[in-house]
């Protein structure tokens, strides 16, 4: 049995411009992928700063927002540039001094031969054991030039970071100020009153949920850097660890920075921290992990899904799904925004679920009406 199928060429033509369209918006993501981060990193900091912007805004006289976002910008940048001050600098020395001292650690393992020479030349391990030490000490330099290679490279990463950083705050400056008149104008657009209600109590929601995670997040950060503090200084006053006392605070900062990163900012954090810890004391580097892998289940089991389920509302799978895709997808700052967009797009459901829901229920409310009718026309015919 044969059917035939007849598509009328303007189907046709609808059908292949709505795959064209598809296509060509993949292509545009792909080829445009880091400026629409760069934009959606404003875009998400323009509105975790409106709160404070808006606030400041209606403390002003002439209630300036131009006015508003400059002073939030202000104290964002003296923040932001006080920090880079505080970390780089001791981190900088620790490395170089790591990379200073590499040969008097080779020829401290030297020195304490005597404590294995019986092992050395029981098995005839002398030349073997010469060999290593001076090889090593061959390879001290270039280890060093490797480690100021590594630092070089750095610093223009970081170079490249802050540039991007500075689009990012213009960006954020313009959505800041003329984001409320935008937005203004788009709701001045609606003819209809309901739909126009129903989307902006939609976006109110949203915000409310990127809003709050941004403040639940840095309520976490900032618990975990004030415990990592507290441990650092109090491995500064045992004299056998080694730990400088001036590393306490730009570490913990690290630990701020990183633990911003949802879910596994704060491993990140901690790996760092106890890397840097290991370039003056393996036993400290030892201690510090020990800790921090505790406090993460702490933060993972007690501090943080108290402080996040309330904004969010989303299941443990579904945060692991939305970091996992938005950091494949964009790196860190994907991993950052992932959550409250996976957020966001839950309400778009439940509210396309809620009205779905109504409008079915208003039409079934009707039937029994519109049977009445046609009994009552039957009748009459």
């Amino acid at each position: 049995m044969k059917v035939k199928i007849d598509i009328d060429t303007q189907t046709f033509v609808r059908f292949g411009l709505v795959v064209l369209g598809f296509v060509l918006a993949i292509a545009f993501v792909f080829f445009a992928q880091g400026a629409l981060v760069l934009i959606g990193a404003a875009a998400f900091l323009a509105l975790a700063l409106n709160p404070p912007v808006s606030w400041i805004a209606r403390k002003l006289p002439g209630r300036s927002r131009t006015g508003a976002t400059g002073i939030a910008y202000i104290i964002v940048i003296s923040v932001l540039v006080s920090l880079l001050f505080l970390v780089i600098p001791p981190i900088l020395e620790q490395t170089a001094k790591f990379a200073q001292t590499i040969p008097s650690l080779i020829d401290r393992v030297a020195d304490q031969r005597s404590w294995f020479d019986d092992f050395i030349n029981r098995y005839n391990l002398s030349v073997a054991f010469d060999n290593a030490i001076n090889s090593l000490k061959s390879q001290a330099a270039t280890l060093s030039n490797q480690l100021a290679v590594a630092l070089v490279s750095g610093v223009s990463v970081l170079v490249g970071g802050i540039v991007n950083l500075i689009l990012i705050l213009v960006l954020c400056f313009f959505m800041l100020v003329e984001g409320p008149m935008w937005m203004q104008k788009i709701w001045d657009l609606y003819a209809d009153v309901e739909a126009r209600d129903l989307h902006r109590t939609t976006v109110s929601k949203m915000y409310k949920v990127v809003t709050g995670f941004v403040n639940g997040q840095i309520a976490v950060a900032a618990i975990g850097a004030m415990a990592s503090f507290i441990t650092l200084v109090v491995m500064s006053l045992i004299p056998n660890l080694a730990v400088p006392s001036n590393l306490a605070m730009p570490l913990a900062v690290i630990v701020f920075l990183t633990a911003l990163i949802p879910m596994v900012g704060t491993t990140i954090g901690g790996v760092m921290v106890s890397l840097v810890l290991l370039l003056n004391s393996p036993l400290a580097a030892l201690i510090f992990a020990i800790f921090f892998l505790i406090y993460q289940q702490i933060e993972n089991n007690v501090i943080s899904p108290p402080i996040q389920s309330k904004t969010v509302d989303l299941s443990v799978l579904w945060v692991l799904m939305a970091i996992l895709i938005g950091a494949s997808l964009f790196g860190l700052i994907g991993g950052l925004i992932s959550i409250p967009i996976a957020g966001c797009i839950r309400i778009l459901l439940v509210v396309y679920l809620e009205r779905t829901e109504k409008l079915r229920a208003e039409n079934e409310s009707k039937r029994p009406v519109a049977k009445l009718l046609a009994k009552v026309k039957t009748k009459k015919a």
